[in-house]
């Protein structure tokens, strides 16, 4: 992203099947950064049902979308000049 936008380095886009899987990747991801001592400039925020939780870590920012929403805003679309990175499944877990 630091060749295409001035505001970080990485976009991270993940997608679940639910509302409820949406909330839970984030709240897992937001966690999981605190216990390595990162603090996100914004929360997920308690049974939120807009179908997209954005956490910022400044350089990385974390967009975790309801599947349909995903396809709707198409993010991977609109900054389609960046350079994407696919993780294997083995590192996600």
């Amino acid at each position: 992203m630091s060749k295409v936008s001035g505001f970080c380095d990485y976009f991270v886009i993940a997608s679940g099947t639910s509302l409820r899987q949406v909330n839970s990747i984030a709240l897992s991801i937001q966690e999981e950064m605190e216990k390595e001592g990162i603090k996100s400039l914004s929360r997920v925020l308690p049974n939120d049902e807009s179908g997209w939780v954005v956490l910022d870590f400044i350089s990385v920012v974390a967009h975790i979308f309801y599947k349909p929403m995903r396809e709707f805003y198409s993010l991977e679309r609109l900054w389609g000049d960046a350079k994407k990175i696919r993780l294997p499944r083995s590192a996600l877990s």
